[in-house]
């Protein structure tokens, strides 16, 4: 069954009611939660990133501008020579409703986030590059081999890196495209399968390839192939720093 998506807009779209708002944050954590049993990640982890990340920003812009909110006079005291006000912020229904979302939310965001990112971090671990063949010094592009776990298949990917560069760092994007399956033999090699690949395509004279494999087999799409493609960018980026 197709997970059901929870909107960016959910905490303020709609009826703004603390149970209502529950019950549908409740109900796509579950949701998630049997992704991860399942061992799919993505794109439900990027999703409760981008969740997490949205509710503290607003949590934090919340808190910054109920400093400066404008205040009611509730109350003179003689005695002390002092003035006592009363935010009119917390006055408002609405917002004490979001706030008692908000803090509901946030914890259970956050222990989903950990599950997910614990579970990322035994997949990227499980898996191993090696490079096959000759590598050239233009590693920007060339062919990525996927081997997941003990399958016998080989799924070959044309891969073409991208940088990018703000005023503070560097971003590394890459892109991959679908070549060919094989079907490994035992008597075959990773260099072989390499040599009929350039028989067969004639997009590199000389392509830099890298065989990346991991020790268990994952959900291709929802969880292989994702961090597969962060682990091989930072990869060659400590390529090309060494």
């Amino acid at each position: 069954m197709a997970i059901k998506s929870l909107s960016p807009n959910w905490l303020t779209e709609g009826l703004i009611d603390f149970e209502y708002k529950k019950y549908l944050l409740l109900g796509y954590l579950k949701q998630i939660e049997r992704e991860f049993d399942e061992t799919r990640l993505y794109p439900f982890l990027g999703e409760l990133v981008h969740h997490y990340e949205s509710l503290k920003l607003l949590k934090e812009k919340k808190e910054q501008v109920s400093k400066v909110f404008p205040t009611n006079l509730s109350r003179i005291d003689l005695q002390k020579m002092t003035l006592e006000y009363e935010q009119m912020l917390e006055d408002e229904e609405c917002m004490g409703v979001i706030t008692q979302i908000l803090e509901f939310a946030l914890p259970r965001l956050q222990m989903q986030l950990k599950n997910g990112s614990e579970f990322y971090e035994i997949v990227d671990n499980d898996m191993s590059i090696e490079p096959i063949g000759i590598i050239p010094l233009m590693r920007q592009e060339g062919y990525l081999m996927i081997q997941n776990g003990t399958e016998p298949k080989v799924h070959i990917y044309c891969y073409q890196l991208t940088l990018f560069e703000s005023a503070r760092e560097k971003f590394r994007a890459i892109k991959t495209a679908f070549v060919h399956t094989y079907l490994k033999q035992m008597t075959q090699t990773f260099e072989s399968i390499k040599l009929d690949l350039l028989k067969q395509q004639s997009m590199f004279a000389n392509p830099a390839t890298y065989l990346l494999h991991s020790k268990h087999s994952y959900p291709m799409q929802e969880t292989f192939l994702p961090v597969a493609k962060r682990r091989f960018v930072r990869y060659l980026g400590q390529e090309e720093r060494a």
